[in-house]
């Protein structure tokens, strides 16, 4: 128990609601002391408005955005208290800025905070209207408490300049080690295969958020200024696990055949599954290591436990013999050579957290890392290309300006105490997507029962009001650390904190406590109605999207695996580019898939195809990576005309799969070019069979490299071959039954 509240109070997001905690309570404490409460509320309320854009970026970036969004939530306030005197004029204005502020989303994350805090302000504007100077104070206030929270976060931030990276490092680690578990589950006879898969693909998303986040971090210290030790060995860290989970995906091994195979001498496949599971435990206590700031001490077990494996090959081939064991051992010795690679970047991580520097340098690559980030620009061409309802977020923007005018007629009609507070749940709840939507409809309303609930007990049993006090500051500590990662716990404690500080103000606290009910069922019920039926974006209409985006990040990565195949030399930029795209595809792909299956059935349309189109391009990039690994780390042969072919065709078919997502005709190949392939496949065959006839003319080192280069780049493009099929195949499929 202690230790997981010591992980709750270290983790970024209870840091972040420490610093929103921090920048809203001091000014309020120090201002009441001397009499003017109202004054030291708005800035705290200005504080707490600027806090959401405060996410993981440079630093550079990181005040950009915090100054930004400060200067917007204070002029949202001014307009608002300006135009509010002129019913006519602010009825026509009021709808155009809430549109305006929603679609500034379409300039990424930290837009989409920025335009969450504006579109805050102007709900909680209508809770106090001011004229003349008083609306300049009131916006002048609100603005000093962004200002404020600026400081305070940057205090955080040169406190502890590392620690947010380091924590992020640490999670990266954490969910590399379970998808190396879920690989050595694989090897269980008896493992549910489908279940694993999903269960991977499910971390391939949380992977791509964290390491985006990472980058965004750590790549962006590294060129904006000369970093520290810390710095470039956590980005080294960072390269290792990222060349460690290509390595995981790229080196698939068929579990049933090899079952079948080594039956009788399971000690081989013991061994090597003991080998997969420590890999993903010296990980994990890796990970466990930079939470706590504890010294890592490398252990000799995984030495261990490889030569363990070796020796039981040794064993296998001298019981076999030599021929009859060859096409066995030439398996393991390629699960030999994977568990070898990992071990290596495994101790690259352990000597980046045990050496005082490292002799790893990105000196020669740092002017390509900033293609690793996501450009920071933001021109009026990418607002202008989104107003149409090809747009989700344009789609989104308008139901949520028509959701709040209906919230705040249904207000005025129903004369709550508080009709804002409609407007405010409408803001919280509702995202583009209908499941969000859906799922924060309901956390919310529970969470607002429990803690009214929590709140009356409270204000019934002690009205006492430092202890009422004291529990307001703890209540919106929680509720801030509890907001990404449980809504329900944060919307519970959200409400005590409110509750409690009505308490301190008023004694109608029960009044307050019904109202907020009543205003929160009202903005959740309109919420899920405006996303039900205005305009609604299911997802299996944008689920072709990005299987079309998945589909082309693929293709590009085969191509730069196969240029760097034939050109040989160092690997380029631009194929660590195509591998990261290939992955985030892959992963907004699974992330589509998984939005699609919490919204209703009946909208559920092509599901069970789209996730079959899913695996196909999970097992694309699988076989893709384990192509651009072994070609990177062996000195291959020249490329054949055969196999320049085959590619080719790879290619078209993926190519094709493309055009059909794009509505594009495509020509069917006759069955001559068919017969063709199949020609080009039967010469590629026989370099396995070129190979052998050799075997008395070179080593046995020489011998076995050859081999293992036939099998695996033969297999491999037979593979590709077969899965580019399948993905056009089952994208004709798609297209057909939507269009009916």
């Amino acid at each position: 128990m202690i230790t997981k509240i010591e992980k709750f109070t270290d983790s970024i997001y209870f840091t972040n609601a420490l610093k929103a905690t921090t920048a809203s309570v001091i000014p309020v404490l120090i201002l009441t002391y001397f009499g003017q409460f109202e004054i030291g509320f708005t800035i705290a309320l200005g504080a707490f408005l600027t806090y959401p854009c405060d996410i993981p970026s440079s630093l550079k970036h990181k005040i950009n955005g915090i100054l930004v969004t400060a200067f917007l939530i204070a002029g949202v306030n001014l307009l608002i208290n300006l135009t509010y005197p002129y019913p006519y004029f602010f009825y026509f204005f009021f709808p155009i800025l809430i549109f305006v502020l929603a679609m500034l989303s379409v300039y990424g994350q930290r837009a989409t905070f920025t335009s969450f805090s504006a579109l805050m302000t102007a709900s909680l504007s209508f809770s106090h209207m001011h004229t003349g100077w008083e609306m300049l104070k009131y916006s002048a206030l609100i603005l000093t408490g962004g200002m404020i929270y600026l400081i305070t976060s940057l205090l955080f931030y040169y406190i502890r300049p590392n620690r947010y990276a380091e924590l992020q490092v640490a999670e990266c680690i954490k969910l590399t080690s379970k998808y190396l578990k879920l690989r050595g589950d694989l090897w269980n006879s008896t493992a549910d295969r489908k279940s694993i898969l999903e269960k991977q693909l499910h971390l391939q998303v949380e992977l791509n958020d964290i390491h985006q986040n990472i980058r965004s971090v750590l790549i962006g210290k590294q060129i904006s200024s000369v970093s520290s030790n810390q710095n470039r060995k956590m980005l080294i860290v960072f390269v290792s696990l990222v060349e460690i989970l290509e390595l995981a995906l790229s080196t698939s091994f068929d579990h049933n055949r090899l079952n079948q195979k080594f039956d009788n001498h399971p000690k081989i496949l013991s061994n090597y599954q003991n080998l997969a599971y420590t890999l993903a435990s010296t990980l994990k206590q890796l990970s466990k290591n930079i939470v706590k700031r504890t010294n890592y001490i490398p252990q000799r077990k995984l030495f261990k436990l490889l030569a363990e494996l070796e020796n039981s090959i040794n064993e296998y081939e001298n019981q076999l013999g030599k021929i009859d064991a060859a096409e066995g051992v030439l398996m393991l010795k390629t699960m030999l050579e994977y568990a070898e690679k990992q071990i290596e970047k495994i101790k690259i991580i352990e000597g980046a957290f045990t050496s005082v520097s490292n002799k790893y340098e990105f000196k020669r690559k740092d002017r390509d890392l900033q293609k690793f980030l996501t450009p920071q620009y933001y021109p009026i061409s990418t607002l202008i290309q989104n107003l149409s309802f090809s747009s989700t977020i344009f789609k989104h923007s308008l139901r949520l300006t028509i959701a709040i005018i209906l919230g705040g007629i249904a207000g005025k009609l129903l004369s709550f105490q508080n009709s804002y507070w409609i407007i405010m749940t409408i803001i919280i709840i509702m995202r583009p997507g209908y499941g969000l939507t859906k799922q924060r409809s309901i956390q919310r309303v529970i969470g607002t029962i429990i803690g009214g609930v929590i709140a009356f007990s409270i204000l019934y049993l002690m009205p006492d009001p430092y202890l009422l006090s004291i529990l307001a500051v703890l209540c919106m500590l929680l509720g801030f650390a509890f907001a990404q990662t449980n809504y329900t716990v944060s919307a519970t404690f959200v409400t005590m904190y409110i509750v409690c500080l009505y308490g301190i103000l008023t004694t109608d606290y029960l009044d307050v406590i019904q109202f907020r009910v009543a205003d929160t069922l009202t903005g959740a019920f309109l919420a899920y109605f405006a996303n039900h039926f205005l305009w609604p974006s299911w997802e299996y209409i944008k689920a072709p999207e990005y299987l079309e985006k998945s589909i082309i990040a693929n293709r590009d990565y085969l191509k730069e695996i196969f240029t760097f195949y034939t050109k040989k030399g160092e690997v380029p930029t631009s194929y660590r580019l195509a591998r990261k795209n290939a992955f985030i595809e892959i992963g907004n792909l699974m992330a589509s898939f998984q939005r699609m299956s919490q919204e209703p059935k009946s909208k559920q349309k092509n599901i069970e195809l789209l996730y079959k189109l899913t695996e196909l391009n999970h097992s694309l990039l699988s076989s893709t990576a384990s192509l651009g690994t072994y070609t990177q780390s062996h000195k291959t042969t020249p490329s054949s005309k055969a196999l320049t072919i085959v590619v080719e065709k790879v290619l078209k078919n993926l190519e094709q799969s493309i055009d059909l997502l794009k509505n594009k005709e495509i020509l069917e190949h006759d069955e001559k070019y068919k017969e063709e392939i199949a020609n080009r496949f039967t010469e590629l065959k026989n370099i396995r069979a070129n190979e052998l006839k050799k075997a008395d003319n070179i080593n046995e080192e020489a011998f076995i490299i050859k081999m293992q280069e036939a099998q695996l780049v033969i297999e491999q493009l037979i593979w590709l071959t077969s899965l580019s099929e399948s993905i056009l195949k089952n994208t004709k499929k798609l297209k057909e039954s939507m269009e009916y």
